[in-house]
């Protein structure tokens, strides 16, 4: 089972971890646990404050140290409790590392992650250089608080529990789970419209089909994204069949663009 901790100050937002889809059915079969903690229950004013103008001026308001370290202990303590393993305090900002497929394989290696959702203008900076692990950003752009970031982060991880997916083959087939974008995909009716599903697909010779769906995983990555071909170069995943099958695919595409 994977743990989750994770500090908010909405943990309501989190249904939509808990009450629908794969990460539902995952955490209900015990393959998962998420504890959500609020900082604000570990403030000491009435008006249970988290936040506060920002030293030097500044549009925006900045999470307060106190009431997140509070939160942070009270996961540590716990975690001991039930004598697991203390995994990474991972803060999600956009200053972070960027978040791809390797990283979520390295993170799956733990049995417990703690995630802070950050909110406001920004988090206190002794509170990330005292106690955050590393921080993790989703892409080159801003969102009103982490907590989004740490639900996609939460589902990359579930769905790779073992069986948490209905069909193990799933979560290897995945798009840059081998390096490449995913190959397209297929179901009823064979023919919509005029626009037919390709016949090897329909002609039930697996090995025809598997060799199809790896081709069409290396055109789409060379066509929309060749640094993860590239990248794929660099650590040897390509085989001799793929390189000569990225050969004549390039070699096609220059004829095409000069006829």
């Amino acid at each position: 089972m994977m743990r989750f901790d994770t500090i908010t100050i909405f943990p309501e937002m989190f249904s939509a971890l808990t009450e629908f889809g794969v990460t539902s059915r995952a955490l209900k079969m015990q393959k998962a646990q998420l504890s959500l903690w609020n900082p604000r229950d570990y403030t000491t004013d009435t008006r249970r404050t988290v936040d506060d103008r920002a030293y030097g001026g500044g549009p925006g308001m900045v999470m307060m140290v106190p009431p997140l370290e509070g939160a942070l202990d009270a996961i540590k303590q716990d975690v001991a409790v039930h004598h697991l393993i203390a995994g990474p305090t991972i803060l999600l900002s956009p200053q972070g590392r960027l978040l791809n497929q390797a990283l979520v394989d390295e993170l799956g290696g733990h049995s417990q992650i703690t995630l802070v959702c950050g909110r406001y203008e920004a988090v206190d900076q002794r509170f990330i250089e005292r106690r955050v692990d590393f921080e993790l950003s989703l892409g080159d752009f801003v969102v009103s608080g982490g907590e989004i970031p740490a639900m996609m982060l939460m589902d990359s991880l579930i769905r790779q529990i073992p069986g948490v997916l209905g069909d193990e083959q799933s979560a290897e087939q995945d798009s840059f789970k081998n390096g490449l974008l995913d190959c397209p995909h297929y179901t009823r009716p064979e023919n919509y419209e005029n626009f037919f599903v390709p016949d090897v697909l329909l002609g039930g010779h697996h090995a025809k089909i598997t060799d199809w769906r790896r081709q069409q995983a290396l055109m789409a990555t060379q066509t929309r994204r060749p640094d993860l071909i590239e990248k794929a170069r660099r650590n040897q995943w390509l085989s001799p069949s793929d390189e000569e099958f990225l050969r004549e695919f390039e070699e096609n595409s220059v004829k095409n663009k000069l006829s």
